[in-house]
């Protein structure tokens, strides 16, 4: 197995894994961190991938609690159907006896010469022409620190505000600081970058909670930075829901991943 983005475990048992929790795979403010939503769904998916040993066709996760930092999340696998080509399962990460999240997925392969694409990769200037994208929070601890982001379209931290996108779409050159490939599990983690559309579109200092997130896999292919283009659908009621699209540097459709999101504007009325 390729080095992870997050502190992956086996145990004796086939099924089940654990996850010491660090700093480095959480967000949120001193004091105050929990481990980033997508590391929950990507963790699982490494899991899902390391019992089954077949790759991810899709998986989608609930989030339910929060995880904090030098807690251990332990992931149990289920997998009540096994095919020939094709395994559903489902994982359950919890902390002791407490459940953080819930993953369903569709893991396997079929035989196939079939392979094409229609979604092409917009337009975009490549990574080394694009501004670095500093994180709201500035530079510290946290997973934003193991993560270069620099921006093609649209704004992120700071510079959202009062600078709404009217399209409310972003593109984002996203990859690790760290020599790690880049697989169904990290492309989980960019996938919950979804919630930093928001601010873009709103032209504010906003983002969110994910509810839920879920991502499909087409084709992964090597490449050293992922184009995410976020796209937020719209937002009401103290949610925003929107979708994202992940390509290889070569314009190769890897993923698609969508989410729901409590809505939070640091400052405001809405943030709790």
């Amino acid at each position: 197995m390729d080095k992870l983005f997050f502190d992956l475990r086996p145990t004796h048992n086939p099924n089940r894994w654990y996850m010491p929790l660090s700093s480095a795979v959480c967000v949120g403010p001193p004091g105050n961190m929990f481990m980033f939503g997508g590391v929950g769904l990507a963790s699982a998916i490494a899991a899902l991938q390391g019992t089954t040993g077949r790759p991810l066709v899709w998986a989608t996760a609930q989030y339910l609690s929060y995880a904090k930092p030098d807690s251990v999340v332990d992931l149990d696998v289920w997998t009540p159907v096994a095919g020939k080509y094709n395994t559903q399962a489902r994982v359950i990460g919890h902390v002791g006896d407490r459940e953080i999240f819930t993953v369903n997925a569709a893991l396997g392969e079929r035989p196939s010469e079939l392979s094409q694409q229609w979604l092409e990769m917009p337009q975009a200037p490549r990574p080394e022409d694009c501004d670095v994208a500093e994180h709201w929070r500035g530079t510290g601890e946290g997973l934003h620190t193991r993560i270069e982001v620099r921006m093609a379209k649209g704004r992120y931290g700071n510079d959202r505000i009062g600078n709404p996108e009217p399209d409310g779409r972003s593109l984002l050159w996203i990859r690790p600081r760290e020599p790690i490939v880049i697989d169904a599990p990290m492309l989980a983690v960019m996938a919950d970058f979804v919630p930093s559309g928001v601010g873009n579109a709103l032209g504010a200092n906003a983002g969110g909670n994910s509810l839920d997130n879920t991502i499909r896999i087409r084709r992964v292919v090597p490449t050293e930075w992922v184009l995410a283009d976020i796209r937020i659908h719209g937002v009401h009621g103290g949610f925003a829901h929107g979708a994202m699209y992940l390509f290889s540097q070569e314009g190769e459709l890897m993923a698609t991943a969508s989410q729901s999101l409590i809505v939070r504007v640091r400052g405001g009325k809405d943030e709790k």
